[in-house]
């Protein structure tokens, strides 16, 4: 299982919110070009890179800071954030974006998606689906960066990109979204039951090393992960499990919750 880093971006600012809410958001000082080289460093062969602005409004209020960090190549980009067009996709993949998550789109518009998959391949377009089960322990997207319910539970939501050759799926939890409870470690092994074909990216929760050796076991192929290692609470040798050639510059005092 790889780790990914994440950077959210939220009025040029690097942010994290709480369990998706707009209001209950924590800003961080760093640059978003400070943290890609800090993560580059580490030894981290990909950053997740989303535009909270696009995500919920559709203003692509932090292109120009997308855009500036995939143009210096330095590190494999996967951004995602207010996709809702093949022009954006590709402005994003002409700039040096190795990967493009389609998110809300995937829902309202699955045809176009589906011809998006089938126009730029499956390496290059991720689906994510953000999350938040329901009384039942049903698993329902949310759309348009959390604020939108689908009436669609997770499962009906992936079904129709199957034959189209999807392979990468980023699944957030949004109830543990930015609160450093653990991961759904029953969501991400249900996923893999019914598709395990797909290279399902887990999101939300992560607080420590153990999260992520518990997520490995689960079979997912990425864990996302934003807070635990911006407040630098997973331990250097943890880390190194899960990123290539790591040679990490953490705090050696930092430790787990």
């Amino acid at each position: 299982m790889l780790l990914m880093p994440a950077i959210d971006l939220r009025g040029g600012r690097c942010v994290r919110l709480r369990q998706g809410d707009f209001s209950a958001e924590t800003r961080y000082e760093n640059d978003p070009e400070e943290l890609l080289r800090r993560y580059q460093g580490w030894g981290a062969p990909w950053l997740h890179v989303v535009d909270l602005d696009a995500a919920r409004d559709g203003t692509l209020a932090n292109q120009a800071i997308v855009l500036a960090l995939a143009r210096k190549h330095a590190i494999k980009l996967q951004v995602g954030g207010g996709v809702r067009s093949k022009r954006l996709i590709e402005e994003l993949l002409a700039a040096g974006v190795e990967r493009v998550v389609v998110g809300s789109a995937a829902v309202e518009a699955p045809r176009a998606v589906s011809a998006w998959l089938k126009r730029f391949g499956n390496e290059r377009i991720c689906l994510a689906f953000d999350v938040l089960l329901d009384a039942d322990g049903t698993p329902r997207v949310r759309t348009r960066g959390w604020t939108h319910g689908s009436g669609l539970d997770l499962w009906a939501a992936v079904a129709p990109f199957i034959a189209c050759g999807l392979k990468h799926v980023l699944c957030t939890d949004i109830e543990r979204d930015g609160t450093l409870a653990g991961p759904n470690l029953a969501l991400y092994s249900q996923a893999m039951r019914r598709w395990p074909g797909l290279a399902w990216q887990a999101s939300g929760g992560v607080r420590d090393g153990a999260d992520l050796v518990a997520l490995a076991a689960t079979g997912v192929a990425a864990a996302v992960s934003g807070t635990a290692l911006l407040d630098e609470r997973i331990k250097l040798e943890e880390l190194q499990l899960f990123l290539p050639s790591a040679s990490l510059p953490v705090s050696t005092s930092a430790t787990a919750p």
